[in-house]
């Protein structure tokens, strides 16, 4: 009769669930850490420490988050969890922007706009609400993604002393000299009703008319002139500009050649019986000439374009002379290398006309005839034609494009026309295309005091991660134009400056008014400057003086959060400049650019020691989440299916630095991926039953040598996984991970060492010396997953045996861990060999088992032939390699001894095996095929070895 020896084994045990379940576990364990003020016990123990300041940059307070915003939280957390546990003091204080125009469009869709149904003050105060409403919700999400920070106490660009505090901001750029006010033309929005700074622009397709137009020379013999042609007969000479704008034409006040340009004068088609000679850029002759049907060039003369400067043209359909002048920006690359110049709707048309003093000369609607909707103005003159005249005055610019070329075209000075499909800008908001427009507006200025230079030298003073980042973010620097912080609408926080009613100049008192504004502000909000009665601060002067009521940019509101947040909140940890800015590769244009002007022009500094920028969330085909795909990823949907921690673990092992792909094949793969670590950690603290640290925990130096190895890969393991940390490549973190759990415990040790844990003594050496070694790799493996799988480790933590901190983020990285000493019976080669032959083994056995020869590898016995060097390393531990080896018999022979039957050994030169099924009995208890099994009276179906750890001391392992 067989004796059950099951109770003579000591099989895993652990109240640690191999199901994760994570959607229903999480909640409970985020609940724990709000009850008990996790974020305030982290702080409080890294009191004292290094700080490590990342600073948030405030998503908008509208809306449920996307999985663009889970990739960016997720990534912040990352980073803030891996600094507390490298040993920093890393504070993070989430934060809000929301101030701006979407936030008035929901307003105003509840309860209509301003003037409507309410006043200006009560839709402040609806805006205020409902961005209050939006930053709740978020908030819950954020959490809900394990974010740990002061949620409690975040920043929101709307409470009162932010408010101020911008106020503040702005009042220092003004005393440096960087605010300049201006009619330059700036990015409007027809449907903002407003201008748009730079990083409010996307560009999108538009089908746009295309057509070239002939200015016709005032005098055309003195125009001929200048290439050496002359002619009796009564001929046209005119100069053609290409344009896909025929809006602007109206308020054309020049044409710009290119000064070093070669210019030719070419035979073109004749109009109204004339002849007609054309200007064009030598380069683009043969094409301009294909567009006006002329099948051959015929070269008259050529000069530069430097030698036509001040030549008179006629305006197309206005009685208006035209002069033509240089500009550096003209370029022989398309259209006909002359460019029709309306300041008031480029910014390179205006440099060059207020250098030629064209700004100057005209009526502010002569630069810009188009109102804040889009319409000519009421005074728009018509355009004469032969019909009649045709009215433009209250036409919206998108219509009057066909108007314009039907009577350029009836006025016979239209020479082509077409359409293009081009990139164009767009609102971001609207998708709607925009204009520029020259209006009043108020600019940081990029060149008065210097702010260009100094920002681009800023830059270089900065780490960026990836560090092309540098270069995107100077090139964006260096091309800027001027910096439009006004907007002309209700939600914001107001330009709080008084100008002077004739002059226009700002008060000589500013930087004292700013600062009673701004405290007035502090008390009561932005309503305190609209309610503001001039006289209260002005005294008798407030007649000549007006209120500016334009609100500042809401770039310029997130921008500003190193004064308004950084150093306002230092008593709680914050400091600037930060040590990382975190965001999404756009915010070069945005967030990081507008951080960095205002840092240099208040500082002298940039607000930031490290910037690393991440990509955008893509499906599986590389294609942007649209819901008309229907490929949108919710990151509520994932959390409610999978668990916060799957989606964490995603995030982690994109390459972030590119775009990032997920779909739910992808979340599928990464959920597996997820229960190959829990699995791997469940299977440590199953073995790490009934061990109590304070009395069984080895030394390193006493544990058996496999151990102190498997000890010694997991101190190399985090050497390499704080590294990838600390370079912010959490991919790297996420491949050691799998990697580790996979071959080096999974593939391994832990394999190796189930025979030992299960069958010998409780108290043996050699299974607490295991067992020592996995509460190491249990400790430093919980702390390792912690940044990233946040809820699984404190879930691991909580039941690791023994004495230890009530949280995993009170510690830092595992110090228990040693790498391997010197002297020990085999070196880091001589085990990377034994490996090796382990790996050829098992390739050896695996057709024996497909074929049926044997079942598991412990029915097999093995004879290896080496050369005398790997013989010789080996040969101190060949009593043991069976067991590194899980097979039943090992024997190591010389090589001289090879069998004709022995196979080489794959991979391992100087190697050869031969495998035998093994045909000894095989024992019941570790089910190795041992040849003494039934030597022993009392336990007939037990080997030697098991008889002695059943009734005996317990066997004497000294290696594996």
């Amino acid at each position: 009769m067989s004796i059950d020896y099951k109770s003579t084994l000591s099989l895993p045990d652990t109240a640690f669930p191999m199901r994760g379940d994570l959607p229903k576990r999480e909640p409970a364990m985020l609940q724990r850490w709000q009850d008990g003020r996790l974020y305030e016990q982290v702080r409080a123990r890294a009191a004292g420490r290094p700080r490590f300041v990342l600073h948030d940059g405030p998503p908008y307070a509208n809306g449920n988050i996307h999985i663009g915003h889970a990739v960016n939280k997720v990534l912040k957390d990352i980073v803030v969890k891996s600094k507390l546990l490298s040993g920093f003091d890393a504070p993070y204080v989430p934060g809000w922007d929301c101030h701006g125009l979407p936030i008035e469009l929901a307003v105003e869709k509840t309860f209509g706009k301003v003037g409507d149904k309410l006043d200006a003050a009560t839709f402040r105060q609806r805006c205020r609400e409902y961005a209050a409403e939006q930053i709740a919700g978020q908030s819950r999400d954020f959490q809900r993604l394990g974010v740990l920070g002061d949620w409690g106490h975040p920043y929101r660009t709307m409470d009162f002393r932010f408010e101020a505090d911008m106020v503040r901001a702005l009042a220092k750029i003004v005393e440096r000299g960087h605010l300049l006010r201006g009619a330059k033309p700036v990015h409007w929005c027809f449907d903002c009703g407003s201008a748009l700074a730079e990083a409010e622009i996307e560009y999108a397709d538009k089908t746009s008319p295309m057509v070239d137009v002939a200015y016709d020379a005032k005098d055309p013999r003195a125009l001929a002139a200048k290439f050496g042609v002359s002619f009796d007969e009564d001929a046209i000479v005119a100069v053609p500009i290409w344009t896909t704008t025929p809006w602007t034409l109206p308020a054309s006040l020049a044409v710009t050649l290119g000064p070093e340009l070669g210019y030719a004068l070419v035979e073109g088609p004749a109009r109204d019986g004339k002849r007609l000679l054309l200007v064009l850029a030598e380069a683009l002759v043969e094409k301009a000439l294909a567009r006006f049907g002329v099948a051959e060039a015929k070269v008259l003369g050529r000069t530069e374009g430097r030698a036509l400067e001040g030549i008179k043209l006629a305006h197309p359909f206005y009685d208006r002379e035209i002069p033509l002048i240089l500009g550096e920006h003209v370029t022989a690359d398309e259209g006909t290398g002359a460019v029709h110049t309306a300041p008031g709707h480029g910014q390179e048309d205006f440099a060059v006309g207020k250098r030629y003093g064209l700004t100057d000369h005209y009526s502010a609607a002569q630069i810009n005839p188009v109102d804040g909707k889009g319409l000519y103005l009421p005074g728009t003159p018509p355009i004469a034609t032969p019909e009649g005249e045709v009215a433009i005055a209250g036409t919206h610019l998108w219509k009057a494009n066909d108007v314009i070329v039907a009577a350029l075209a009836a006025r016979g000075v239209l020479l082509s026309s077409g359409k293009l499909q081009h990139s164009y800008p767009h609102c971001w908001r609207h998708k709607t295309p925009v204009a520029f427009r020259a209006t009043p507006q108020w600019f940081i200025s990029m060149t008065q005091a210097n702010l260009r230079a100094d920002a681009l030298a800023a830059i270089k003073g900065v780490a960026w991660f990836p560090d092309w980042g540098e270069a995107r973010i100077s090139a964006m620097v260096d091309g800027r134009p001027d910096w439009c912080i006004s907007r002309q609408r209700t939600w914001g926080v107001p330009i709080a400056l008084f100008t002077h009613r004739l002059t226009g100049e700002i008060h000589p008192r500013t930087a004292e008014l700013m600062a009673a504004v701004a405290a007035k502000i502090e008390r009561g909000g932005v309503d305190a400057w609209f309610a503001l009665d001039a006289a209260e601060l002005l005294g008798a002067e407030a007649g000549d003086y007006e209120k500016v009521t334009d609100i500042l940019d809401v770039w310029f509101d997130s921008g500003v959060t190193h004064e308004a947040v950084l150093a306002a909140r230092a008593d709680e940890g914050l400091a600037k400049p930060a040590d990382l800015y975190l965001e999404g590769s756009d915010q070069h244009r945005g967030w990081f650019q507008s951080s960095l002007l205002t840092g240099v022009a208040i500082d002298g500094a940039a607000p930031y020691r490290q910037v690393l920028t991440h990509g955008f969330a893509v499906d599986a085909q590389g294609r942007k989440m649209s819901k008309s795909l229907g490929n949108v990823v919710e990151p509520q949907k994932v959390i409610d299916q999978l668990g916060a921690d799957v989606l964490r673990l995603w995030i982690a092992s994109a390459d972030y630095r590119n775009e990032m792909s997920v779909s739910d094949d992808i979340l599928k793969r990464t959920a597996d991926a997820y229960r190959r670590i829990r699995n791997t950690a469940r299977f440590l603290l199953g073995n790490l039953a009934g061990f109590d640290p304070a009395a069984h925990l080895l030394p390193n130096s006493a544990l058996l040598w496999l151990d102190a190895q498997a000890v010694a890969r997991a101190f190399d393991v985090q050497a390499e996984i704080t590294a990838a940390y600390a370079r912010y490549d959490f991919a790297a973190v996420v491949a050691a991970l799998q990697n580790y759990c996979t071959n080096d415990l999974g593939a391994l040790y832990l394999d190796v060492t189930k025979d030992r844990l299960y069958t010998m003594p409780v108290d043996s050496r050699g299974r607490r010396s295991a067992q020592s070694a996995m509460f190491r790799i249990a400790h430093a493996l919980t702390r390792w997953i912690a940044p990233i799988l946040s809820f699984t480790a404190d879930e691991l933590w909580q039941h690791l045996p023994g004495a230890r901190e009530a949280h995993v983020l009170f510690t830092t990285w595992s110090g228990d861990l040693d790498p391997l000493p010197e002297g020990g019976v085999l070196s880091r080669e001589g085990f990377a060999r034994a490996l090796a032959l382990r790996e050829a083994v098992a390739k050896l056995l695996e057709p024996m088992r497909a074929g049926g020869a044997i079942g598991a590898s412990l029915e097999a016995e093995v004879d290896l032939y080496l050369d005398d060097a790997t013989l010789a390393a080996l040969a101190p531990v060949a009593d043991e390699l069976r067991f590194l080896f899980i097979v039943s018999g090992l024997r190591l022979h010389p090589l001289a001894a090879k069998p004709v039957d022995a196979l080489p050994a794959e991979g391992v030169a100087g190697a050869f095996i031969r495998a035998l099924a093994s045909s000894s009995p095989k024992c019941v208890r570790c089910w190795h095929h041992r040849a003494d099994v039934g030597a022993h009276a009392e336990h007939p179906e037990l080997c030697g070895r098991c008889v002695d750890n059943v009734d005996g001391a317990g066997e004497n392992r000294r290696h594996f």
